[in-house]
C-alpha cells in the first residue's frame, strides 16, 4: 500500500471512529483506560525490546545524550506511563458538562454543553511516553486521535500503540479511535496537514523548528507554543531571600524545560544587594551568566563578594541573548530602571509563556499580572509550576501560548469544544 492510500485509510478510520467514541460514556472510557494501564505493565519486556531498536538507531545517528535519554524506556518509565493513564481515569470527564443555559421568553431551553473536538492529530518528537499520554487524554475526552511520533522512536511508538489497540478492543471500544502512523515517510505528514475534511485540530509537541514547519503547511487549526522565553523580575520591593530561592529554582531545577527562567530582570534599587549573592548561587548551581553592562558594573563594584575570576567568566549579553530560549544552564541578566522597563522588556523579547514578579508591593504585582500578556503570570513563585500536573489538571496534552482555542497547560477541558442544545415544544420563528 502506498503512502497516499495508507494515510487516506488512516484519516477515514479516524473520522468514522470519532462519532462512536464521542458518544461513549465515562464508565466505558475509564474501563478502556484501566485496561491500557494494565497491559502496559504486562508488556514491559516487549516494549523495551522494541525500544532498544530505536536506541541503537539513535546511537548510529549520533543523536545527543539528552535526546537518547528522552527516548529511553525502562521498567520504571513504563510504570510511570501506566500511572499517568490511571491518573486520567481518576479525573472528571468534561464531556457533557453544561457550561451555561437559559430559558428564552418563547419557552426555548438553550444549553451550552461540552463536546469532544472530534479528530485530534498530535505530532511529536523523541518521546515515546507521549504515545500513551496523548492517547489516554484524547480517549477520556471522546476524541479520535492520530499520533505521529519521530522516526527515531518508531519501534517504541508502534509497540505502545499495539498494546493500546488491543486494550481498546478488549474493552469494547472501536480500536480505530487511537491510531499511530506506522510509516516514517514525511509525505504522510504532508497529507495529514492538508486533511481538513477529516482532522479538526493539530497539536505539535517539539522544538520551534518542528512547530513552525507544521504551522506553515497546515490547513487545519494548530495549537502551538513556539518558545518558552520565561522571565523573573525582582522588584525593588522584593523579599530578596525569596527572590533568590525563586530565581535559582526557576533556572537550575530543570533548565531544559519550556517553563524554566531564561532571563532574570532586577530593579536597579536592589541590584547591589541582590546580584552578587544571586550570581554566586547560580554559578554554584552550574549556570553560565550573560549580563547587561549595568549587571557587569554592579558585580565589578562588589567583586570582593565573588569568587576569583567570576566577572571574567560573565559575557556581555546581546539582543540575541534576550530573545534566546537556552533550554540549558545559561541565563541572561538585566538591570532595569523601573517596573515599566521590565514589562516593556518582556513584551519585546518574551514568548507569552510564563513570567514572574517577586514583590511585596500589591500595586506592582497587580500591574505586572495585568500588563504582562503571557499564558501564565506569577507573583512570588517560580515559573517552573506551569505544568498540567502542578495546576491540578492531573495531566496535560501540552502548553499553548496561543489565545485561541486554548491557553497555558492543556488538560481535559481544553480537548473539548462546546455546542448548543436547544429544546422546544413546537416553537417557530415569526
Amino acid at each position: 500500500m502506498d503512502v497516499v492510500e495508507y494515510t487516506d485509510r488512516l484519516l477515514k478510520n479516524a473520522k468514522e471512529s470519532s462519532r462512536k467514541i464521542a458518544s461513549a460514556g465515562s464508565l466505558l472510557k475509564n474501563r478502556a483506560l484501566e485496561k491500557i494501564a494494565e497491559d502496559l505493565r504486562a508488556n514491559k519486556q516487549q516494549i523495551i525490546s522494541e525500544n532498544k531498536k530505536d536506541l541503537n538507531t539513535a546511537a548510529e545517528m549520533g543523536l545527543s545524550s539528552s535526546v537518547i535519554d528522552r527516548l529511553t524506556l525502562t521498567d520504571a518509565r513504563i510504570d510511570d506511563m501506566a500511572d499517568g493513564v490511571m491518573t486520567i481515569v481518576g479525573l472528571r470527564d468534561p464531556v457533557g458538562e453544561v457550561l451555561d443555559g437559559c430559558v428564552r421568553p418563547n419557552g426555548l431551553k438553550i444549553s451550552k454543553v461540552r463536546v469532544p473536538l472530534g479528530v485530534v492529530a498530535i505530532i511529536y518528537e523523541a518521546r515515546p511516553n507521549v504515545t500513551a499520554d496523548a492517547a489516554a487524554l484524547c480517549l477520556k475526552t471522546g476524541n479520535a486521535t492520530i499520533l505521529r511520533g519521530g522516526k527515531e522512536s518508531i519501534h517504541s511508538n508502534v509497540a505502545i500503540y499495539k498494546v493500546i489497540e488491543s486494550a481498546l478492543e478488549s474493552a469494547g471500544l472501536d480500536k480505530r479511535c487511537v491510531q499511530v502512523m506506522e510509516t516514517v515517510d514525511r509525505a504522510a505528514v504532508d497529507i495529514l496537514l492538508k486533511a481538513d475534511e477529516y482532522v479538526d485540530v493539530i497539536i505539535p509537541r517539539g522544538g520551534e523548528s518542528l512547530i513552525r514547519a507544521i504551522t506553515g503547511k497546515s490547513t487545519i487549526p494548530v495549537i502551538k507554543h513556539y518558545q518558552g522565553i520565561c522571565h523573573t523580575y525582582v522588584d525593588k520591593f522584593a523579599d530578596l531571600q525569596m527572590a533568590l530561592d525563586i530565581c535559582v529554582n526557576a533556572k537550575a531545577q530543570r533548565p531544559a524545560t519550556c517553563n524554566a527562567m531564561e532571563t532574570m530582570l532586577v530593579h536597579k534599587d536592589v541590584a547591589d544587594s541582590f546580584l552578587p549573592e544571586s550570581i554566586v548561587k547560580l554559578r554554584e548551581a552550574g549556570v553560565e551568566i550573560k549580563g547587561c553592562k549595568d549587571t557587569l558594573d554592579v558585580l565589578t563594584r562588589h567583586k570582593d563578594k565573588l569568587p576569583d575570576n567570576c566577572i571574567d567568566d560573565i559575557k556581555l549579553a546581546t539582543d540575541e541573548d534576550w530573545a534566546t530560549e537556552y533550554l540549558d544552564m545559561v541565563l541572561s541578566v538585566k538591570v532595569t530602571q523601573s517596573l515599566d522597563e521590565a514589562i516593556d522588556h518582556i513584551a519585546k523579547y518574551g514568548s507569552a509563556h510564563s513570567d514572574a514578579i517577586v514583590t511585596e508591593n500589591y500595586a506592582n504585582a497587580e500591574r505586572f499580572t495585568a500588563e504582562v500578556d503571557s499564558a501564565a503570570t506569577y507573583v512570588n513563585a517560580s515559573t517552573r509550576f506551569t505544568d498540567g500536573g502542578e495546576f491540578g489538571m492531573g495531566a496535560e496534552i501540552g502548553i499553548s501560548t496561543d489565545k485561541l482555542h486554548a491557553r497555558g497547560p492543556m488538560g481535559l477541558p481544553e480537548l473539548t469544544s462546546y455546542k448548543y442544545i436547544v429544546h422546544g415544544n413546537g416553537q417557530v420563528r415569526g
